[in-house]
């Protein structure tokens, strides 16, 4: 595996980047160009952005912090990548106020849909800034495993409330404002006009295991991050993982 985002931050990101760069790598082979143009929305201090300007591309983040994107800046500096990474100021719903439409060969939307008023709308932001047969790579907080994390605390009467809660919040005080069913997200994603490439659960274990266990056993990191990528595509696994990533693909795109 490519590795920008080891030791344990990769139990966090293996699978979405094991995804997200074979789809970069099928459309480089499709494009015949060596480097793609890529946008980040919510993209932060670059915690994509950055490795996969390392792979060559030419990547745009759209953040709406300040701070973030001096983070940003100054990741990309001391990756190398300065000059292949630039950063904008902006969200999803004004999406292009700073960006062209129609300019890109992919684009990431990770953790934005679930701060966003209408995510329908940042989804079709996002499929709207794609060039013609262009790849979308959407992480979105998954409804089960905040669940499943609150009734595993002891927190019973939280884990129901996010069970029945349409925006999937466990109470008033609970950080995230709207979580997702994979049916959800994939239902968004052919709303704005794709087709669905793939379907992986993200965490699905990783932020169950105690991380006194994964940082002293030997091997464990690992053990578990192969686990973790053998449950990922199961759909029995997409109910409880604690994020949802869904790829997608132009309409009748063939699968290289």
């Amino acid at each position: 595996m490519s590795d920008p985002m080891r030791p344990r931050a990769s139990l966090r990101t293996a699978v979405v980047w094991e995804v997200l760069q074979d789809a970069l790598d099928r459309r480089v082979k499709a494009t015949g160009r060596e480097s793609l143009d890529v946008l980040d929305t919510g993209g932060g201090s670059g915690n994509f952005a950055v490795p996969v300007a390392r792979l060559g591309h030419r990547v745009t983040v759209v953040d709406p912090s300040p701070n973030a994107l001096f983070a940003l800046e100054r990741r990309a500096a001391e990756a190398s990548v300065a000059d292949r990474v630039s950063g904008v100021q902006g969200d999803a719903h004004g999406l292009f106020d700073v960006v062209d439409r129609g300019g890109y060969d992919a684009v990431l939307c990770h953790g934005v849909l679930e701060y966003v008023d209408d995510p329908a709308e940042g989804v079709r932001n996002a499929v709207a800034a794609l060039r013609p047969a262009g790849v979308l790579s959407l992480l979105a907080a998954g409804l089960g495993g905040a669940v499943l994390a609150r009734a595993l605390a002891g927190h019973f009467t939280e884990a129901r409330q996010a069970l029945g809660d349409p925006d999937g919040r466990w109470g008033a005080g609970d950080p995230v404002p709207r979580r997702f069913t994979a049916e959800q997200l994939t239902a968004l994603v052919e709303g704005a006009g794709l087709d669905v490439g793939a379907v992986h659960g993200v965490r699905v274990f990783a932020d169950l295991v105690p991380g006194v266990l994964v940082d002293t056993e030997p091997g464990a990191l690992d053990a578990l991050l192969k686990l973790e990528a053998a449950a990922a595509e199961l759909p029995a696994f997409h109910a409880v993982a604690t994020q949802l990533h869904v790829l997608g693909e132009a309409r009748g795109a063939t699968r290289a």
